[in-house]
């Protein structure tokens, strides 16, 4: 009890550009914590889809592929999917990696998502704490003046 009572008197000290620092922290907590669920969430679902079709990709079983990725949401079993299906129209294999690759961008997107703001609001708070930091400055030199 007594450090919340401390970060309370610090926030309270530090002046008005503290509120929207405390607030900066507090969204970007927010987006740390939505992006780590989102990302351990998709980990696991790519370590159960690799777990079943491995013994299919040992065995080149194209039709087993094909229907993992139908039944599945795992961006693994997709991008799989995608090289498989581009096979079975061009028998090159840089058509294939073509495939599976325009599926990786295209869920790379998904996992970043949002992850840019985060260093848009390490700027921001940074800024804002510089700025604190002048105005603090401005009061002490004028309340020097004046003495």
């Amino acid at each position: 009890m007594d450090f919340f009572h401390g970060m309370v008197r610090f926030l309270q000290e530090g002046g008005v550009f503290m509120y929207p620092i405390a607030f900066i922290l507090v969204l970007g907590v927010v987006i740390a914590l939505e992006r780590w669920w989102f990302l351990s969430s998709v980990y696991g679902v790519n370590k159960r889809a690799l777990a079943q079709v491995q013994t299919a990709l040992v065995q080149a079983d194209i039709a087993r592929i094909t229907e993992l990725a139908a039944n599945s949401t795992a961006p693994l079993l997709a991008m799989l999917a995608s090289g498989v299906n581009r096979l079975r129209s061009s028998q090159r294999r840089e058509d294939m990696e073509y495939a599976m690759e325009e599926v990786v961008l295209e869920y790379s997107l998904r996992l970043q998502k949002r992850t840019p703001f985060l260093a848009t609001l390490a700027n921001v708070a940074t800024l804002l704490g510089l700025l604190g930091t002048i105005m603090g400055l401005i009061a002490a030199f004028s309340a020097v003046a004046t003495a």
